[in-house]
């Protein structure tokens, strides 16, 4: 990357130091002090550098990403019934002859769709579908108003604590998978064996009840559903769901692969892996079925299938947890059949997120009804960043930074410290819940401001940081005498200091200097200060690697991979990211 620019180095936060108030306010004198010697025009190459030597500091503390959130519950917000008493869900006896199932899976698609190229590419196992939702050793055994285990050590649903428990696919599904994850990486001899002993009971459960039909294995859900919200969520037993059979494709490849399961369970979830991908080439043209392409000529796999024409939900999170079933057994088996549903629910997915994503508020849950549902947000943006890693395309991680800006993780460490610039500064107190989180009947509603004059720059530590509805970016004050009070993030004037929200790219990303703008790039030390300041100028639009982005000192921030500037962090609006 040729460069054309100046240099100034911040000795104002040395490595090390303590951050007191008077530290504070050296910070951000240091700060401005350093942008301001920083003057080089376009294509001078001219350079101010502090006066000293240069300062060796280590790098900012790494980041971490604030909690997932609990898995979502499929039924939620829904009514579970009994069915009718003469309903008999039909399901296959005795266990499945492997050769049967693999010559009954057709080898066209079901219709055509649209595609755009996007393949699974392989990944690091820590970067694979589920590996990020282990289950804690705590849950092993749920009992919880709507989940516990029954004789065989299945988990099973109930809609209340008196109610019976029905089996549902979803979640004996991804209690499996938690077991599975947590498997791979637990030492304990004995607690390996139970998580491989409940990830066993929960596919055994979903072969035994399996439906066979039109050559391919379903999961059926054996109680009747609806949903008051989303309409046309009208079940009556038994029930199929995309989600269901696409995470069960994830279940029984990734068991398969475990060093504890025996050859024949080998051949067992091999054979079950062939019948639930067989559904996903099912069209909507016979019952059952939960794959359907929409009037645009784009593919679904549905989470809630309606048999209406076009009235089917197109649930956005169910889609893509289906998808890493797609990509487990498209990386397992090398099907071209798979490969190319996986690029079709890529481009579905890619095409339609204009209309998922909900500008400075939470994304939508589904494209049928278009609610706004902040409680499924952050899943959205984990679910895009996967899809960023293993597709290798840095559109999906566009597509989880415009997510993550719009409305970001509300969660904050304990302690993170609030830099308040001296002069005037307006509090705000909102309508919220006890910890500062959104309440749709509230809706942050503002209750009370007042005004503050700081006489110097001091700090103060919050407890949350997320958009108010209808306003900007936020944190709530939660010491000082200032506590329970919001301040608007407004950098240099009001920000939390040091790294927040990371995402990491694989591959790497690229950004662009704009042509004949300054542009001041940033090193942070491990006191989270900045400790050198670059301005740069171009002559012509020029491209550099990052690896990194994250909210840093109050903005979005890219950190540079390579070239002369590795290791600074530039503010994401000064540049273009992918051509965005």
């Amino acid at each position: 990357m040729a460069e054309s620019g100046s240099t100034a180095r911040d000795r104002s936060a040395p490595e090390g130091s303590t951050l007191d108030r008077r530290g504070f306010i050296r910070l951000a004198g240091g700060t401005a002090l350093a942008t301001a010697l920083t003057g080089a025009g376009p294509g001078t190459g001219a350079a101010h550098a502090a006066t000293g030597a240069p300062v060796t500091t280590q790098p900012l503390p790494r980041a971490s990403l604030p909690p997932l959130p609990p898995l979502p519950d499929q039924l939620s917000g829904g009514k579970v019934t009994p069915p009718a008493p003469s309903v008999r869900v039909p399901r296959a006896d005795g266990k499945p002859a492997p050769a049967a199932v693999r010559a009954a899976i057709p080898d066209t698609l079901p219709f055509t769709f649209h595609g755009s190229g996007y393949t699974a590419v392989d990944l690091p196992e820590r970067l694979r579908p589920w590996r990020d939702r282990p289950t804690p050793w705590s849950g092993v055994t749920p009992d919880t108003t709507h989940t516990y285990l029954d004789r065989d050590g299945v988990i099973m649903y109930r809609p209340h604590r008196s109610a019976p428990g029905y089996n549902q696919p979803v979640t004996q599904i991804q209690f499996g998978l938690g077991c599975a994850a947590a498997y791979r990486t637990v030492k304990d001899p004995a607690r390996r064996a139970l998580y491989l002993k409940r990830a066993r009971a929960q596919a055994k459960r979903l072969i035994d009840t399996r439906v066979e039909a039109r050559g391919a294995w379903y999961f059926p859900y054996p109680f009747d559903f609806t949903h008051g919200t989303h309409s046309g969520i009208s079940y009556r037993a038994p029930w199929y769901s995309g989600m269901a059979q696409g995470e069960a494709i994830s279940l029984f490849v990734q068991l398969s692969l475990l060093d504890g399961v025996t050859p024949e369970e080998r051949t067992l979830y091999r054979t079950a892996a062939d019948g639930a991908f067989a559904s996903l080439l099912r069209g909507d043209d016979g019952d059952p079925w939960v794959v359907n392409r929409d009037d645009a000529g784009y593919l679904w796999i549905q989470e809630y299938p309606v048999d209406a024409p076009g009235t089917s939900d197109r649930t956005y999170n169910g889609m893509i947890f289906a998808m890493f079933g797609l990509w487990d057994y498209a990386r397992l088996t090398g099907n071209s059949l798979a490969a190319r549903l996986y690029d079709g629910a890529c481009t579905t997915v890619d095409h339609y997120f204009p209309t998922l994503r909900n500008r400075r508020w939470a994304s939508y849950y589904c494209l049928t009804h278009r609610i706004p549902t902040p409680s499924y947000h952050q899943h959205h943006i984990n679910l895009y960043r996967q899809l960023h890693w293993q597709t290798g395309s840095p559109r999906f991680a566009h597509m989880s930074d415009l997510l993550t800006d719009d409305h970001p993780s509300g969660f904050l460490p304990e302690g993170s410290p609030v830099v308040l610039a001296a002069g005037k500064h307006t509090l705000y107190r909102y309508d919220t819940d006890a910890d500062g989180d959104f309440v749709a009947a509230k809706g942050d509603a503002e209750l009370a401001r007042r005004t503050v004059s700081l006489p110097r720059t001091t700090r103060a530590t919050a407890n949350r940081r997320r958009r108010i509805m209808g306003r900007g970016v936020a944190y709530r004050i939660d010491s000082g005498p200032h506590k329970g009070w919001w301040v608007g993030e407004a950098h240099p004037k009001s920000y939390l200091l040091g790294e927040y929200l990371p995402t990491d790219y694989r591959p790497g990303r690229t950004l662009s200097f704009p042509a004949g703008s300054k542009v001041t790039c940033h090193r942070y030390g491990r006191d989270r200060g900045v400790t050198a300041t670059r301005t740069v100028t171009f002559g012509k639009p020029s491209g550099a690697p990052f690896d990194r982005r994250s909210v840093v000192n109050g903005r979005p921030m890219c950190r540079i991979a390579a070239g002369a500037l590795k290791g600074y962090w530039v503010f994401a609006g000064d540049v273009v990211t992918d051509g965005r």
